[in-house]
């Protein structure tokens, strides 16, 4: 029975093959049966696969397959074979009424008698997509695409796919789709656009429609407020005029500031090159009698940043360190204001006291600088286990409150006509008094407000900026100037003690965020003033080229005595060299304090005395050309080799709405947690998890697995 079956079944198949066109052959599977060889003669190559206007139809033999074999009982072929297409194999001996679909059917053999298995190469009506054919033309004659014809069109397509993505690719590479990236940065709520704005202004070429908005707004506000104070005060604000210069310079040192941190150098870099630009072009002039209202606004300035300062030192990091924090903060400035104050005397012939005026200027580590650095570090885990970023926070708020008191009381005795007595009351006065003034003023934010009001943000931000201003203002009307910023600092850090107590955390307090939005009204004010006071054609070569030295030689010898003194303090010596290198940036104090001193000068002082004024506001805005950049690239670069990474840094979210890094994201988990292994544990239901999926065999995929 066997021979009459293959004998007829090859007859038939070459009767069939003789009416084809020439060349084509009878595939596996293809018009009825279960196939048995069928000749290749004719075939496509393989470099045809995209022929055909896309007909993607097998054409590959497959010579290592197992061949299958056909039972010889069969029954006549069902309607839903083939979609009615099919034929009989061989009518005479198809005995059964139901066939076996495949070797893993539920049909058992003895309940039906002999089955036939299927070629795999035939569409047998099953739902996955790979394995249901497509009616295609071929030669004029349909014919259904196997498995493999789905699959090498699917890889053609991928294909196509990937060369038409080369462009793109290409465009999101390039620095310009990266430029425009940063400069549009992320927003962190959503935000709506107008119909159309998409096509109109493509991502990431063109800034968000929020970020057209706010310009719009921006502008419409500064156009408003401008014709206000035009009609009010009327030529100062005119064109020309010295409040209108000054306008001018904020939004150009704003929009200087910008372009600088692209380059993730501090924004004060630019605002200051922005001042020191437009007074050597000569388009701006403060001078004159419009140097009161800069002044005024040099204080208003100085009292945002003692007010951050003592808002920043967190009570309980601060509770339990307290002793390192002011060793760190007061040793390290003492030696550096002594040394700028030796050799600023001997090299640049300043008075003793004089000298020693300079170097509580010099000696102050600015936070503007820090903060954003040891943001960034802080973001990718570095340094967080043992709470560095919140060690050097405190410092560096200590620094400024120490240098502010100092310069005061110095200041005080320089230009007051008092006694002996007088003179020598100013430190204990300075110091009992600001801290006195401090600790009452917090006590009274503890109680008014009402920590329930529905306005206690408000009232609390304008009662502490309102203190402080009384505070600075006060103290330099009754003669002791150095106990306002020591008032200012204790009030602050009082009142935030209080609050925390209350339920407000300290990395999310809305006054830190009030006063983060003035300063950054007021940075640009501060720097942009603070630059306009350099006139390059005035600038003594031998002045620059020795106060270079001496800052330069400051700061070599703070950092080895900072590192040098850090014991006992759980660090090893890469963190100490770290956290010395972060205290070398100077800007906030030597922006406010370094024109003070030619502004206490009256029209009846003398030419040294107006020159070594000079000579204090010139060293101070060369620290800060000098040091800023090279600090904040010291840290970024540093901190990635000298402190520990943890595995799971924290990621700050809270109420604080800026986009801007604050002091306050500086605020560290606490130290004790970490402190002995920086690295973070796996947490214990993931660990479970893993163990349990052990036994599950990892996934692949292949394109044969369909």
């Amino acid at each position: 029975m066997r021979e009459m079956y293959t004998v007829h079944h090859h007859r038939n198949m070459n009767e069939n093959s003789d009416n084809l066109p020439n060349g084509s052959s009878i595939l596996h599977g293809s018009g009825g049966g279960g196939g048995g060889g069928g000749g290749n003669a004719g075939i496509p190559s393989v470099n045809d696969l995209n022929s055909n206007n896309g007909n993607y139809r097998n054409t590959i033999v497959i010579d290592n397959q197992p061949k299958r074999r056909v039972s010889i009982a069969s029954d006549p072929a069902a309607d839903s074979r083939g979609g009615g297409m099919g034929a009989y194999d061989n009518p005479a001996y198809e005995q059964n009424p139901r066939r076996k679909i495949s070797q893993t059917s539920l049909h058992s053999h003895t309940e039906i008698g002999p089955v036939r298995r299927k070629s795999i190469l035939i569409n047998a009506g099953h739902d996955n997509e790979s394995d249901h054919g497509s009616l295609h033309s071929y030669d004029n004659r349909p014919y259904k695409s196997s498995a493999l014809d789905a699959l090498n069109a699917k890889i053609a397509q991928h294909q196509q796919q990937q060369q038409s993505s080369n462009y793109s690719s290409n465009v999101e590479e390039s620095w310009l789709y990266n430029f425009c990236l940063k400069c549009r940065g992320e927003e962190s709520t959503p935000s709506w656009e107008p119909p159309h704005w998409q096509k109109l202004f493509p991502y990431p070429l063109c800034p968000s429609y929020r970020q057209f908005s706010r310009i719009v707004v921006l502008i419409l506000i500064g156009v408003l407020l401008w014709i206000t104070a035009y009609v009010i005060i009327g030529e100062s604000a005119a064109p020309g005029g010295q409040l209108f210069s000054l306008v001018v310079l904020t939004v150009a040192a704003n929009f200087g500031g910008y372009l600088i941190s692209l380059t993730t150098l501090p924004r004060l870099i630019g605002m200051l090159l922005v001042g020191i630009l437009f007074q050597n072009v000569g388009w701006t002039n403060l001078d004159g009698d419009f140097s009161k209202v800069t002044a005024h606004l040099r204080k208003f300035a100085l009292t945002i940043i003692l007010i951050r300062a003592g808002l920043e030192m967190e009570p309980e990091a601060f509770k339990k360190v307290y002793k390192t924090i002011l060793k760190l903060g007061i040793i390290p400035w003492i030696v550096e204001c002594c040394i700028i104050g030796v050799s600023t005397h001997f090299l640049l012939d300043l008075p003793w006291v004089w000298a020693f005026l300079l170097g509580s200027i010099i000696a102050a580590v600015s936070p503007a600088v820090v903060v954003p650095c040891l943001f960034r570090l802080r973001t990718k885990g570095y340094g967080v286990a043992k709470g560095i970023p919140t060690l050097i926070i405190a410092v560096a708020g200590i620094d400024d409150a120490l240098s502010v008191a100092v310069f005061g009381i110095i200041s005080s005795v320089m230009f007051s006509d008092r006694g002996i007595g007088y003179q020598i009351s100013q430190a204990p006065v300075c110091i009992i008094g600001g801290l006195a003034f401090g600790v009452i003023w917090g006590y009274i934010a503890r109680f008014f407000p009402e920590k329930g009001d529905s306005y206690v943000v408000p009232m609390r931000t304008i009662m502490l900026f309102s203190g402080g201003l009384v505070a600075i203002y006060g103290s330099e009307e009754i003669g002791y100037e150095g106990a306002g910023p020591l008032a200012v600092v204790f009030a602050a850090f009082v009142s935030n003690l209080f609050w925390c107590k209350q339920g407000w955390e300290v990395e999310d307090n809305p006054v830190s965020t009030a006063f983060e939005i003035f300063w950054m009204i007021f940075e640009p004010i501060l720097f942009g003033i603070t630059g306009a006071t350099v006139k390059i054609n005035e600038l003594d070569p031998d002045i620059v080229s020795v106060g270079v030295g001496c800052i330069i030689g400051g700061a070599v010898l703070r950092i080895l005595c900072t590192a040098g003194i850090a014991f006992g303090d759980r660090l090893n010596m890469k963190e100490k060299f770290f956290v010395a290198l972060s205290w070398m940036s100077k800007a906030t104090v030597q922006a406010a304090l370094g024109p003070v001193a030619l502004k206490h000068l009256d029209v009846n002082a003398s030419e040294d005395e107006k020159h070594y004024a000079y000579v204090v506001q010139t060293m101070a805005v060369l620290s800060i050309v000098l040091t800023a950049p090279l600090g904040a690239i010291l840290i970024s670069v540093s901190g990635t080799k000298l402190l520990t990474k943890t595995k799971q840094p924290q990621v700050i979210e809270g109420w604080r709405r800026s986009h801007r890094p604050s002091m306050r994201d500086i605020s560290i988990i606490d130290e004790e947690e970490e402190r002995e292994d920086p690295e973070i544990p796996e947490d214990k239901e993931t660990a479970d998890n893993t163990q349990t999926n052990t036994h599950i065999p990892p996934l692949s995929f292949s394109p044969y697995n369909k």
